[in-house]
């Protein structure tokens, strides 16, 4: 479906620090169809995937040490006073507020459990165009074992609630905007299922009709498959890592995506 803007609390946006840009590209556009339009070298070469010239996703040069990671962007009103609740709620300012031309403003910060998160104020870039078909984004959802302190945190600075329901693989809360509309999940990482080196992060889901055929080309592609498909009450879903270690999740989901 497209979408052409999102309410404050919404998963608006998704990139991907890379530090091999081409190879990102690369693999990403053969896993997922994407158009890729590579950006100059004085943004990092921030550039836009597309799918049916709606943008979808972003890749640019990974800009600090650490491995290669998504990122989820939450849309914001207001970026400074979203910046300052998110500290006065525990929140560590990574990257401050920052323009980014005629696109819009952003920050980044670690939530009180660790999990990095951005917080994105559009002006002319509202987020992605395209959600819930193969090869965009589908679903956000903060995996933690910092479960209160998080629901607490982003009940206060973005007004999601949570909802209590269940999961294969233990709790799981559905967070929702203040009109009631379930925008994000949160995983409780909880029991022996999870590997302490897993640290708290927010994981980025897309779309495909066939999950084991996503992940069979990832590793033709040269990624690997940390968690293989499997069922869930909601549909049937991989966790995948691209050939850079950057993991994310494909899925097949049969309830509403986030947005209007």
């Amino acid at each position: 479906m497209e979408i052409d803007e999102y309410p404050e609390g919404t998963p608006c946006w998704f990139d991907l620090g890379a530090p091999d840009l081409t190879a990102a590209v690369d693999f990403y556009s053969a896993l997922f169809g994407w158009e890729v339009e590579l950006g100059p070298p004085e943004t990092g070469h921030y550039s836009m995937a597309r799918i049916d010239g709606r943008d979808v996703a972003g890749l640019a040069d990974q800009q600090g040490p650490g491995p290669a990671a998504w990122s989820t962007y939450l849309a914001v009103d207001d970026l400074d006073a979203t910046l300052a609740r998110a500290v006065e709620h525990g929140a560590l300012v990574l990257v401050g507020p920052t323009d980014v031309s005629l696109a819009g403003r952003f920050a980044v910060v670690a939530d009180p459990g660790g999990a990095v998160v951005s917080f994105w104020q559009a002006v002319e870039h509202h987020g992605a165009g395209r959600i819930g078909e193969p090869g965009c984004v589908l679903w956000s959802e903060l995996t933690t074992r910092a479960v209160e302190p998080s629901l607490e945190f982003y009940r206060a600075v973005v007004g999601l609630t949570a909802e209590l329901g269940s999961s294969t693989m233990g709790d799981y809360y559905e967070l929702r905007r203040s009109d009631g509309r379930t925008v994000a999940g949160l995983m409780a990482m909880s029991g022996d299922g999870w590997d302490d080196e897993v640290p708290n992060h927010w994981m980025v889901y897309f779309a495909s009709d066939d999950p084991d055929a996503t992940a069979a080309r990832c590793v033709e592609l040269g990624g690997s498959v940390p968690a293989p498909p499997m069922d869930i009450p909601p549909g049937r879903f991989a966790v995948l890592a691209d050939p850079q270690g950057a993991v994310f999740s494909v899925m097949r989901f049969d309830l509403p995506v986030t947005g209007d």
